[in-house]
């Protein structure tokens, strides 16, 4: 069973999860309505995963008896005023739910729950994952600077990224 305050943090966790969905979904509109579809198509993907990883978090608390309460949710911001302050923004936010994925692991360790750290360890992982794309993004985005050819490259490159469920262990 899980407790109380695991429970709560985790609930909060989902929010942000789909925090995290809600703003790649703005920032797909908005490289789509900046012709960018590329990199429309890149943040699809990062929305999708970020369903994936609320889901995680909802089966688990499920899977442990206890009660999913849904949060609502603060949106921030849906403009952009080009694509690598978007990317500055996706690596940034990666870094506050990497705050987030530590603050949960620390409840996890205080409380001796060792369930709550094997599903937080795999977050853990994939958060060093998460803010290395966005933050390599970025930095070619910094590279690139307004060079319209650069730009329509990296659109092209990011457009090849697509989601995949990950395959469940045997």
């Amino acid at each position: 069973m899980i407790s109380q305050k695991m429970r709560d943090a985790m609930n909060e966790q989902i929010k942000y999860e789909l925090e995290s969905a809600y703003l790649y979904l703005s920032m797909m509109a908005w490289f789509k309505a900046n012709n960018l579809d590329g990199m429309a198509t890149w943040m699809q993907a990062q929305s999708q995963e970020e369903v994936m990883h609320a889901m995680k978090f909802f089966h688990h608390i499920i899977d442990r008896d206890g009660k999913v309460e849904l949060l609502p949710m603060g949106i921030k911001k849906t403009e952009w005023s080009s694509a690598a302050e978007a990317f500055q923004d996706a690596y940034e936010h990666e870094q506050f739910v990497t705050s987030r994925i530590n603050e949960l692991t620390k409840i996890a360790y205080d409380e001796n729950d060792h369930a709550a750290k094997t599903l937080l360890q795999w977050f853990i992982d994939e958060q060093v994952e998460e803010e290395a794309s966005t933050a390599k993004v970025a930095k070619d985005m910094e590279i690139v600077g307004k060079d319209g050819t650069g730009l329509l490259m990296l659109d092209r490159e990011l457009g090849a990224r697509m989601f995949t469920l990950p395959t469940p262990p045997a």
